[in-house]
């Protein structure tokens, strides 16, 4: 009997899953549409603020997985916007660095705040154990991905 509930567990853990990436991603799409950016640029914004230095477009190439000319782009895009600006390398005066834009991650993050109001109570009834699951199924699912990511991107026949 444990199997079948097991079964049943996982069935439920598929669907789930599916809904949450599907949230997630609608979710992207209507903060992106708000502040005037393409989905993929936000997420790129996002993860430039991760980053915590300024980087180069090829690494924001390596982070979004994007060939260099369409990255290129995409911090045209952010620029524009004001979110990013371009900047010479004071060590490498060949290398241009993409920094963050202080007052518009700033606006960035007070949006965000707003919207995510709330969102650390859904784990107000969890015990630090039971968070640290969430948090290791959380890194374990970005690995995941990004492997997928890869297959898929380099045509491995076996991804699909």
């Amino acid at each position: 009997m444990a199997g079948s509930a097991r079964e049943r567990l996982l069935q439920e853990l598929s669907t789930v899953s599916r809904r949450y990436m599907a949230s997630y991603a609608l979710f992207n799409q209507a903060v992106a549409d708000r502040i005037g950016l393409h989905p993929t640029d936000l997420q790129c914004l996002n993860l430039l603020t991760l980053e915590g230095a300024p980087v180069t477009t090829g690494r924001i190439a390596e982070l979004t997985g994007l060939t260099t000319g369409s990255a290129t782009r995409l911090v045209d895009r952010l620029e524009k916007a004001g979110y990013v600006v371009r900047r010479r390398d004071a060590a490498d005066r060949r290398k241009v660095l993409v920094l963050t834009v202080p007052e518009k991650i700033a606006e960035f993050g007070r949006m965000w705040e707003r919207l995510s109001g709330g969102w650390s109570t859904l784990f107000d009834d969890l015990d630090d154990a039971q968070l640290a699951v969430i948090v290791g199924h959380m890194r374990r699912t970005v690995d995941f991905s990004a492997r997928q990511i890869t297959r898929l991107r380099t045509g491995d026949a076996q991804a699909f």
